[in-house]
């Protein structure tokens, strides 16, 4: 398994030799869509590339990070805008937005308005979702992107943070598949603590 994962990071490393920004853009686009594409590979090891091999910039890949966050936001926004809430709820299921995600997005949007699409940008699960429920109650769309576009910078750059430690630790170890895990796992138990401490314990106080 760590070879097969040494792999991918390498293959990864070799896509973003020729992609560069455009290919961040792209794959933080996808991000930010119904698409299960965790961020928290995308960036931090674009950033690991920049710190050891100075063909990317950090400020470079926060910006192309958080371009295709905006982008892939603005389609769901769009989408759900355009589209109605009945058909989101009706088919939403048939590309992984089951209508209780929906639901609880709705909620959260509800409740924070700018803040919570901000917040939403720095939180697991509601991240890609918030676009539908501000499409489908017609937000604002300047105020949409502007608080999309500081959420998602403010996360690019913690994971530019976590992709330079991340290196720093991989120059002192054998294998890649082993420092990502690491620094994979802490970071999931931290995302996993924040999403319960903001989010599922308000969807919960709001079933009730």
């Amino acid at each position: 398994m760590h070879a097969l994962f040494d792999q991918l990071i390498e293959w990864y490393r070799g896509k973003l030799d020729t992609g560069g920004y455009p290919l961040i853009i792209l794959l933080m686009f996808v991000e930010s869509t119904f698409v299960p594409l965790p961020s928290e590979l995308v960036i931090p090891f674009a950033a690991h590339l920049a710190h050891t091999k100075g063909n990317l910039s950090l400020p470079g890949i926060v910006l192309a990070g958080t371009l295709g966050s905006w982008l892939g936001a603005t389609a769901m926004y769009w989408l759900a805008r355009l589209a109605g809430r009945p058909l989101i709820m009706s088919h939403g299921r048939k590309f992984l937005v089951p209508p209780e995600k929906v639901e609880n997005a709705e909620r959260w949007a509800a409740r924070y308005g700018g803040f919570g699409i901000f917040a939403s940008r720095l939180l697991p699960v509601v991240r890609h979702l918030i676009g539908i429920p501000a499409g489908i109650v017609r937000m604002n769309y300047a105020k949409f992107s502007l608080h999309t576009l500081l959420g998602s910078a403010a996360w690019c750059a913690v994971l530019c943070w976590f992709g330079v430690r991340f290196g720093e630790d991989l120059q002192h170890s054998e294998s890649v598949a082993k420092t990502a895990g690491v620094w994979i796992g802490g970071a999931m138990l931290v995302l996993a603590a924040i999403y319960y401490a903001f989010v599922y314990r308000f969807m919960r106080a709001e079933e009730k």
